[in-house]
């Protein structure tokens, strides 16, 4: 209760800020906004910074917590960090577990944000990084040197739809003590855990299939107890951390994740095997077709989809593919994925301020290569809407 010998101006900055009735068991947590929690004393303080209770919203939050804990559970992992987006993730964990004169190898098919990272910061940090044809275990194993401490990858790589055997790596990573990060935001863990399959860390994109609404940015990182202490640290300096708004909004997402990622992977599927049928389709990439290089091993390492994202090629004429693009009725273009609703993307103009033409094609950024993220939609209309504007390229 105030005293009501205060001032106006001082009364208002108090009052209302205590519950009038006791809150117990709320079916929805509430949003904890606040940046602190008082303090009573110095013994409080020390009890506080020592992971006692909750004191400062940078260094622990009620909202990202919850995350935390849905994160580790869908992951099988000991402990996560959720941070303000996927590349605060993918940089927290990279920059925490390497020093100066250490060397990585990456895939040479990873998130194109993730290769500038390596080659413009890491670059100058002294970190030498090494980028590889990850399906190819013994171009992997060629690779490596005696400071080779990383081994980065993700398990089906944007926008071939390449799968990586992740046992295998595993197996050779552990063999000269380096780790494993997998970036699995293509694959969620409805389709493959990796610390299951010998990672020692395992990064999301939160902004995609978690939140699945494109209306939130977040990442997260999952590994072990002991790896994990080792990442908060810096975690904590380097400032990274999700707010708890957006964390709250997370968590909601995150409840309905399997029904709407389940319908993802199915029309997936779907939409590449109609689109495969197309006259006016040159090829298409997703795992599960016949014709795909690593269907094998999609079927082990996925058995119970291989993911939402899939791609193909047409011909390779910018004023047709833009054509196309006109002509789509439900389907939009959108500079990300993983969203309930489904849309494409062209990675040749995406990374095209980034990388040479020469580089792009070798990356296998063809100008006729299409992404799709495939959303929850009756496929009939997905599959119908496509295929009506496929019908620009009649001249191939």
């Amino acid at each position: 209760m105030m005293s009501n010998e205060l001032t106006r101006a001082t009364h208002i900055l108090y009052t209302g800020g205590e519950s009038k009735l006791p809150i117990e068991r709320p079916e929805t947590p509430p949003i904890y906004h606040s940046t602190a929690n008082i303090i009573r004393d110095m013994d409080d303080y020390d009890f506080a910074s020592n992971g006692g209770k909750y004191y400062y919203c940078r260094t622990a939050n009620p909202n990202r917590d919850g995350v935390a804990e849905a994160v580790s559970y869908l992951e099988k992992g000991e402990q996560s960090l959720v941070c303000s987006s996927g590349m605060a993730a993918i940089s927290t964990a990279v920059l925490s577990l390497i020093k100066a004169g250490d060397h990585i190898v990456a895939s040479r098919s990873i998130y194109g944000e993730t290769i500038e990272l390596f080659d413009n910061i890491l670059k100058k940090l002294n970190v030498e990084v090494t980028y590889s044809d990850f399906t190819n275990i013994d171009s992997v194993r060629e690779s490596l040197k005696p400071n080779t401490k990383i081994l980065y990858t993700e398990i089906i790589a944007n926008p071939l739809i390449e799968v990586v055997d992740i046992d295998a790596l595993s197996e050779l990573a552990h063999g000269i003590g380096a780790l494993v990060l997998v970036d699995s935001t293509f694959t969620t863990p409805l389709a493959i855990r990796p610390l299951e399959h010998g990672a020692d860390i395992v990064i999301h994109s939160l902004t995609k299939y978690f939140g699945g609404h494109s209306d939130i940015t977040a990442g997260s990182i999952t590994g072990s107890k002991k790896l994990m202490k080792k990442i908060y640290s810096d975690f904590l300096l380097l400032g990274g951390c999700l707010d708890p708004n957006s964390a709250w909004l997370m968590l909601r997402s995150i409840r309905t994740m399997e029904m709407r990622v389940t319908k993802q992977f199915e029309n997936a599927r779907k939409i590449a095997e109609a689109l495969q049928a197309d006259p006016h389709v040159r090829y298409v990439n997703y795992p599960t077709l016949p014709n795909h290089p690593q269907r094998e091993l999609a079927a082990k390492l996925m058995p119970n989809g291989c993911g939402a994202m899939l791609s193909f090629r047409v011909e390779d004429d910018r004023n047709k593919v833009n054509a196309f693009m006109h002509k789509l009725k439900l389907v939009k273009y959108l500079g990300t994925l993983g969203g309930y609703r489904t849309t494409i993307a062209h990675p040749a103009t995406a990374f095209r301020n980034e990388f040479t033409p020469q580089k792009l094609k070798e990356m296998g950024m063809e100008e006729g290569l299409i992404r799709i993220s495939a959303g929850a939609e009756a496929v009939e209309d997905l599959i119908a809407d496509f295929k009506q504007a496929l019908t620009v390229f009649e001249n191939v």
